[in-house]
């Protein structure tokens, strides 16, 4: 190698490394600006909230409070818009939150346990020929969530058979811990099934 060549190698390599600096010095920026925009909307949801807060009497605020951290324990986005809805419209958020947790962690991905697919006859015999069990697990997660949301939808539709005029209809309603109805009815399931996926792929990568 000659004496030349020594220097054109010094000269990329100097670039390279000003390059990876300047990628480093860009994600570092990218990661404070998000940092940023996250304490500001952290800020502005507190700020809201709180104002919120205080024009409640006294015994409701209490209640908001231990909502918003219920809320906060299940690791919802924005627990405070969640109570504050329960507080002011009076929808069973929590009850919709904890019916749509259960149908995602017992529904869909209850399938991603070991063996559970190997229950399944079909599936197994799919396995045994030589099917890749990742893409079967996905199969069978994507049929639960349409079943799922099949069923929601007719739980939600408060309608009977329209060529039966005279069938009963029904509704999902919330109730106590001890199982008391609160006469309060859930509905929107649907509106909120995707955004509850816990991995936060909102079941796009059922269809991927």
């Amino acid at each position: 190698m000659e004496l030349g060549d020594l220097g054109c190698a010094d000269d990329l390599e100097a670039q390279a490394a000003d390059v990876r600096l300047d990628v480093a010095v860009d994600q570092a920026q990218v990661t404070a600006a998000h940092t940023s925009c996250s304490t500001a909307m952290a800020n502005v949801h507190n700020s809201r909230w709180d104002q919120w807060l205080s024009t409640l009497p006294e015994d409701r605020q209490g209640t908001a409070a231990t909502l918003r951290d219920r809320f906060a324990e299940l690791g919802v986005d924005a627990p405070e818009e969640w109570a504050q809805s329960e507080v002011d419209e009076d929808v069973p958020q929590l009850a919709r939150l904890l019916i749509l947790r259960r149908l995602w962690a017992e529904g869909v991905n209850g399938w991603e346990r070991p063996g559970a697919i190997e229950n399944i006859p079909a599936a197994r015999r799919l396995l045994e020929a030589g099917a890749n069990r990742a893409d079967l697990i996905t199969a069978m997660r994507a049929a639960a969530f349409e079943a799922i949301s099949t069923t929601v939808d007719i739980l939600q539709s408060d309608l009977h058979d329209p060529d039966h005029t005279t069938h009963p209809g029904w509704s999902l309603q919330e109730t106590t811990h001890n199982g008391r109805p609160t006469g309060r009815r859930i509905d929107g399931l649907q509106e909120d099934l995707r955004g509850t996926d816990p991995s936060g792929h909102e079941a796009d990568d059922l269809w991927s």
